[in-house]
């Protein structure tokens, strides 16, 4: 088991005597890219705040580095590099002289740690033009360039990828999977884009009108143990009395015959629907997306 570098045990929030998050509770491990999600409105905000000592915590507690948020503020954010919401940066100085200010915050940050950090982003080339003349991919990636001067241990963006075009948005997200697996820095990432998120992260946690509903591997989640197969077949009458006689939910979407099954099964109804005399063109499987999967638990949960 991966060491753990921040834990959230049964944290809520109330603003006015309403509960805004509720007894959420998950862990992040170092070299993981965790994916925070839910709909506009779910807490996710509100818990990265928590998480990052701008808003107090009503009740719970937050660890980071074995350090509590509430108790032990200034160790535990020592370990925090953060992007919540968009960075702001200084737009009349060059990128370099920004990173200038904030590592004069920050006791030990050297020259060599700046060129380190440069470099990592991607920005050596541009890194002494002004921050006026930088497109919002290279302003998001100098903004992680400030969150990671002091070297933290977790890694904490909302919305990173926010207003990026395709290219950037894939620049962003290889810059994170590199940080996690060449740093061993704990990662997380809410983004309301879905096949980002499937791209980018290893584990994902849904929350939903402040509670925590799901939290699963990437690939465990989408898949689900079973999947839904397309049979292209003639006859689709027959093929579909002999698909229910083996106990299987089949639907008929136009000329194909879908059915949810097993993979490990398939080549079992193939052989059944041969022996019928079911002539098979193509067997296809319906890969569900996050997306897929996201809207399905967040609908089950409304009750839609």
């Amino acid at each position: 088991m991966s060491e753990i570098a921040v834990k959230l045990t049964n944290v809520t929030k109330e603003i006015r005597g309403k509960k805004i998050i509720k007894d959420v509770s998950f862990e992040v491990y170092k070299g993981e890219v965790f994916g925070f999600l839910g709909p506009n409105g779910a807490g996710k905000t509100t818990t990265i705040r928590m998480m990052v000592g701008l808003m107090n915590i009503t009740s719970g507690d937050i660890l980071v580095e074995g350090a509590s948020i509430k108790t032990n503020y200034e160790k535990a954010v020592s370990h925090v590099g953060a992007i919540v919401e968009n960075p702001e940066m200084y737009k009349f100085l060059t990128g370099y002289q920004n990173l200038m200010q904030y590592a004069r915050m920050t006791p030990g940050v050297t020259k060599e740690r700046l060129t380190d950090v440069i470099e990592l982003v991607g920005l050596t080339d541009r890194i002494n033009e002004k921050v006026k003349t930088y497109s919002l991919g290279m302003r998001q990636r100098l903004g992680i360039a400030q969150a990671l001067l002091h070297k933290p241990k977790v890694l904490i963006l909302d919305e990173p990828t926010n207003g990026l075009d395709p290219a950037g948005i894939r620049e962003i997200r290889d810059y994170l999977r590199s940080l996690a697996r060449t740093e061993q820095m704990a990662i997380v990432v809410s983004s309301h884009l879905l096949s980002e998120m499937e791209l980018m992260c290893d584990r994902i946690g849904i929350i939903q009108q402040g509670e925590l509903i799901d939290i699963q591997g990437i690939r465990d989640f989408i898949q689900d143990g079973v999947s839904s197969f397309n049979f292209y077949v003639t006859p689709l009458d027959s093929a579909k009395k002999i698909l229910e006689s083996a106990a299987l939910k089949v639907k008929v979407e136009g000329e194909i015959l879908q059915a949810v099954l097993e993979k490990e099964k398939v080549p079992e109804i193939i052989q059944l629907l041969v022996e019928n005399k079911v002539s098979i063109f193509e067997v296809r499987e319906v890969t569900k997306t996050l997306e897929d999967k996201f809207l399905e638990i967040t609908s089950q949960k409304r009750g839609v």
